[in-house]
């Protein structure tokens, strides 16, 4: 792609695979009822921003869902399980492509995420690949929970530009969710919409390497 020096990335279905049909059904298993309206790629509680801001805790979310389930017998390791059962893994070849692509251009993640995810994904990096995270694959990584920031907040997109001296025009945004894309778009920054059956990958091979 012209003019671009800097990519940065979304981490679920574009690098780290997720299927949000899998967590809607294990909730409504759990008895959580309506549970595609409850949690979903477009439309959510509230509860799901506001742990991805860090502004409620791991147990404050937890709670939440024994009382919309109505049964406070629910144990935190069936709660963690059925959050965490959307999360799927990381293609082969993935973590290779990205650090080419660090050779290339500047390279940030950008992801939204809580602590009981981002606490799972750490271990399976570590089980699966022996690595301690993902800051080696990134100049730089920002999770939405650590930052208390969430896509699209256009602030959120403003503190990498600004912490990294970034030029919008010259910066390319990847994400999975349109709706995350216009907080990018407002501020001048590139935008591609990473849909199945497309990958990180093929978009790699055909547009930036």
């Amino acid at each position: 792609m012209r003019n671009i020096k800097n990519i940065i990335f979304d981490y679920g279905n574009v690098i780290f695979s997720i299927d949000f049909k899998l967590a809607q059904k294990a909730f409504a298993e759990l008895g959580i009822p309506n549970a595609d309206h409850f949690f979903g790629h477009l439309q959510q509680d509230a509860i799901f921003d506001a742990f991805e801001r860090g502004e409620i805790t791991a147990k404050q979310f937890r709670d939440r869902l024994r009382e919309v389930t109505g049964n406070e017998n629910l144990t935190d390791v069936q709660i963690d399980n059925a959050w965490n059962s959307m999360l799927l893994g990381i293609a082969e070849g993935n973590h290779e492509m990205l650090l080419k692509l660090k050779g290339k251009y500047r390279t940030f993640l950008m992801s939204n995420i809580n602590d009981i995810h981002y606490g799972h994904i750490m271990n399976y990096l570590k089980r699966e690949f022996g690595l301690d995270g993902n800051d080696h694959l990134f100049e730089k990584v920002y999770y939405s929970h650590l930052v208390r920031k969430r896509k699209p907040d256009t602030a959120f997109f403003q503190q990498i530009l600004d912490e990294n001296n970034l030029n919008p025009a010259e910066t390319l945004f990847i994400d999975d969710s349109p709706q995350h894309l216009e907080g990018a778009k407002k501020l001048g920054i590139h935008t591609y919409l990473m849909t199945a059956p497309d990958t990180i990958q093929k978009f790699a091979a055909k547009n930036l390497i």
